[in-house]
């Protein structure tokens, strides 16, 4: 698996549609200070799922979109594409080639995800590159200032990024999810036999008013048997 292809539109300084194609197993991309190479790590971080403003150098996420310069008016949309080779099915999907989008527009704040062109929820994108070494507690984006902070990590959190390369990450996850729908479950329990607990207190005193009725209503027919032998 590995990242045939970018397209950025609207994406930071990005103002134009731009395609980037990485047709050798190691590409470069150099530049003087401020032309935006940086910018494309962002926005492949951007599509992967990265949610931290601050990751994205940015104060609010509409930051990513670009904001206009003299000689270009702004745009009010932002869109970033990457196109995977996954012939080796390293990420979770049958296809041969995966694209995944994202998008953010400026005036409602609202994201749009799409892997293939089909309209997905961001969680589905997450766990599309999950134990693939695109995650995001992976090494495979490192950043300015990723190695001290992988080395002044806690156990805690180095330990995440280990999971994550050796391919056990999903499977926490899904630990996790399935011990959470557990509790709910769980709760849900409590709460029918709470239910029935104050259904039951309640039904013992109508069954002693029932039997009270019942005793009332053989007694009157006694009665009425006897009052009628008597006229008889």
């Amino acid at each position: 698996m590995f990242l045939k292809r970018i397209e950025m539109h609207g994406f930071k300084s990005f103002a134009d549609k731009v395609t980037i194609n990485f047709d050798h197993p190691v590409t470069g991309v150099v530049g003087p200070n401020g032309c935006g190479k940086s910018n494309i790590t962002d926005a492949i971080r951007w599509v992967l799922g990265e949610q931290s403003v601050k990751s994205m150098r940015s104060s609010t996420m509409t930051d990513v979109i670009f904001t206009g310069s003299t000689q270009r008016r702004m745009v009010n949309m932002a869109e970033v594409t990457l196109i995977f080779d996954n012939s080796e099915r390293s990420l979770a999907s049958d296809y041969h080639e995966v694209e995944v989008t994202r998008r953010i527009h400026r005036t409602s704040h609202e994201g749009e995800y799409y892997i293939n062109k089909v309209p997905c929820r961001l969680k589905d994108i997450l766990d599309l590159v999950t134990d693939s070494g695109l995650g995001r507690d992976s090494l495979s984006m490192i950043s300015q200032g990723s190695i001290s902070q992988f080395a002044e990590a806690k156990p805690a959190d180095r330990r995440l990024i280990f999971e994550e390369a050796a391919g056990v990450a999903k499977y926490k996850k899904r630990k996790t999810e399935s011990l959470s729908k557990l509790e709910r479950t769980q709760e849900n329990m409590d709460r029918v036999l709470d239910i029935i607990n104050e259904l039951e207190r309640q039904v013992l005193p109508l069954k002693k008013a029932a039997k009270k009725a019942e005793i009332y209503a053989e007694k009157k027919n006694e009665l009425q048997q006897i009052e009628t032998a008597v006229l008889i």
